[in-house]
């Protein structure tokens, strides 16, 4: 594999790569989170029509078949599973008994493009992108665009007061709220770029102005993000998973033999970084712990 450039910086965040190969035979995995008392690991298959379940025993079994084509998940802060659905339009939340609430599926009317990643702030509000892969053949159910854009919503705990947050994206994927939530990260698939946001009182965001670029002629793009407990951002791009400290400088690339979709940081220290690579899903331990989601 070739050696990416990396800033002398990136040995303190990350470490050595040493990437294990957890499980391979996926259709094309994604939206990968950890339940950090439960010890589980979650995971989507869109392509493959369902989910997947790692137990604490490093066996992995079919969690939910049919999944709607789900792709991001996330937990909100009761700990409940909150999913975005590529052939439904949906976001919906797995209650204690297993039902599933719908939570989201129109904006003014007409049907949301295709959920695609979603967080949680720290006062229950949910955030989430909706761009259009999910009405393309593999990644979900070729069908036509209701919306004439893709935007970025937020909506309150139970999915009420669905607001249109921003509308001048290209294809909104990944995000990721600053440390103390101040700011809200979202990058663009398409225009292969990262953007911040200033969140204001109420939710709703300001800004927006371009913060860092997944550069590289290597396969891959803007996808899922995330941020470590010390403000590092680590986002999907050409090549692997690359990484930027707090103030947008890159530090280096974790590479990826397959075409990185996302990650979470998961394991009881929160340093194994979970990545959903195309068929295979991989681990690799890094040196800064991540966040738990709850």
């Amino acid at each position: 594999m070739a050696q990416k450039y990396r800033d002398a910086d990136f040995g303190d965040v990350v470490g050595e790569l040493a990437l294990e190969t957890l499980a391979s035979g996926f259709s094309f995995i994604e939206g990968p989170i950890w339940h950090p008392y439960e010890k589980w690991l979650i995971f989507s298959d869109m392509a493959g029509n369902r989910m997947h379940r790692r137990g604490p025993d490093g066996k992995i079994e079919i969690f939910r078949e049919p999944s709607n084509k789900a792709n991001g998940n996330t937990l909100d802060r009761r700990g409940r599973l909150l999913t975005c659905e590529h052939a439904t339009s949906r976001v919906t939340r797995t209650e204690a008994d297993g039902s599933i609430a719908v939570l989201a599926t129109h904006h003014d009317g007409k049907e949301l493009n295709s959920p695609n990643d979603i967080v949680v702030a720290a006062n229950g509000s949910i955030y989430f992108t909706d761009p259009t892969y999910g009405r393309m053949e593999f990644y979900g159910v070729p069908r036509e665009q209701d919306l004439a854009f893709q935007g970025v919503y937020k909506m309150e705990v139970d999915g009420g007061g669905l607001v249109l947050l921003v509308d001048d994206f290209a294809q909104p994927n990944g995000l990721c709220f600053s440390l103390d939530a101040s700011r809200l990260f979202i990058n663009d698939t398409e225009r292969q770029h990262i953007r911040v946001f200033n969140v204001a009182p109420g939710g709703k965001l300001t800004g927006g102005a371009v913060w860092a670029e997944t550069k590289g002629k290597e396969p891959g793009a803007p996808d899922g993000m995330k941020i470590d407990s010390r403000g590092n951002l680590y986002c999907c791009g050409p090549g692997g998973i690359h990484v930027f400290n707090p103030s947008a400088d890159f530090l280096g690339i974790i590479s990826t033999p397959e075409q990185a979709a996302n990650f979470t940081f998961g394991d009881d220290d929160l340093r194994s970084l979970y990545i959903t690579a195309s068929t295979s899903l991989y681990r690799q331990r890094v040196r800064v712990p991540g966040l738990r989601l709850f």
